[in-house]
């Protein structure tokens, strides 16, 4: 695909600015490495001039984007701001049946001064778990974390969240943080996920930190009369339960943007976010599906139906480049 040397330039400054070593970033704006070192050396030697196509051949793109699209993506974006280029790219596709990258998308929206933050936010990973899961179900992450309601107190979730596919199968608004609460949780986890009907011996395990409501004698006993394996991270590592903990994180940006003064009013926001999380959020780790796309397993289902619709996308391209042509 040929460039603008303003989109080459604008592609030179994105790989300078990033925190992504130069091979991953290029990976991301879907361009060569061969191609980017001609272009920056090209750059180097003689400026912007340099970045000039001089080679011979037709004035259009075959790949270009249509005029139509492009308004359409925009339409979009202005009515979804909180989508990031890579979420737009993927909801365009599904929605519209219209094959759009993440590199397209940044670009169209960079020109029209509509991006306010660095492409890719970049957050250093810690230490990777050893035994990693191949399926739903094999191993749940639980943990707490704090919530305030003005003018009564704290509160504290608990969640289970299934390392696999992401999916948060159960939480509880907890007043205090025991294994009588961690308990109650795992049991709405079971009765949501139906294992305890399947009959199934040493069907999963469950990871947590070294909190004293996980290592409490009482919740060992339920556990083991489940049949359920439990695996605590290692003390002061808390990389180990990095899903868990990430999902805390994106879960305060978003409820602690507005006050809650009820404990039902902060119930209701965290069940909505909860269903926008394992239903409508793309996450970037899974191939850019929803978590409940992997924990129903119609993950590849979908991931096929976008390679068909990149196929037809580019064909139709094709198509109008060469009606244009002639």
């Amino acid at each position: 695909m040929k460039y603008p040397a303003t989109e080459k330039l604008e592609i030179i400054r994105l790989v300078e600015e990033s925190r992504l070593p130069v091979r991953r970033t290029l990976e991301k704006l879907g361009v060569s490495k061969s191609a980017f070192y001609r272009w920056y050396d090209l750059y180097a030697r003689f400026g912007e001039q340099g970045l000039e196509d001089r080679r011979s051949g037709p004035s259009r793109v075959w790949n270009r984007i249509p005029d139509d699209v492009r308004k359409d993506v925009l339409d979009m974006a202005l009515d979804q701001p909180e989508l990031s280029p890579r979420e737009l790219a993927v909801t365009f596709t599904d929605e519209r049946a219209y094959f759009l990258s993440e590199a397209s998308v940044y670009r169209l929206l960079k020109a029209h001064d509509l991006i306010t933050s660095p492409a890719f936010n970049v957050i250093k990973a810690g230490n990777e778990f050893k035994d990693k899961t191949t399926a739903p179900n094999q191993l749940w992450q639980t943990d707490f974390t704090y919530l305030k309601v003005i003018g009564w107190g704290w509160f504290y979730l608990s969640t289970i969240h299934d390392d696999y596919s992401r999916y948060i199968i159960a939480w509880k608004l907890c007043t205090t943080m025991k294994a009588d609460d961690v308990k109650d949780t795992l049991q709405l986890a079971l009765d949501a996920s139906e294992l305890e009907a399947a009959n199934i011996e040493n069907r999963l395990r469950l990871l947590s930190d070294n909190g004293p409501s996980y290592i409490a004698g009482d919740l060992a006993e339920w556990l083991g009369e489940r049949k359920i394996g439990h695996v605590r991270g290692a003390l002061n590592h808390p990389q180990t339960q990095g899903k868990i903990e990430r999902w805390h994180q994106t879960l305060k940006n978003r409820i602690l943007l507005e006050n809650h003064f009820q404990q039902e009013s902060l119930e209701a926001a965290i069940d909505a976010f909860v269903g926008y999380y394992n239903h409508r959020r793309y996450h970037e780790s899974l191939k850019n599906l929803t978590p409940a796309d992997v924990y129903f397993g119609r993950g590849q289902t979908i991931l096929l139906e976008r390679e068909k619709i990149k196929r037809r996308t580019f064909e139709k391209r094709r198509l109008q480049h060469a009606r244009s042509a002639a």
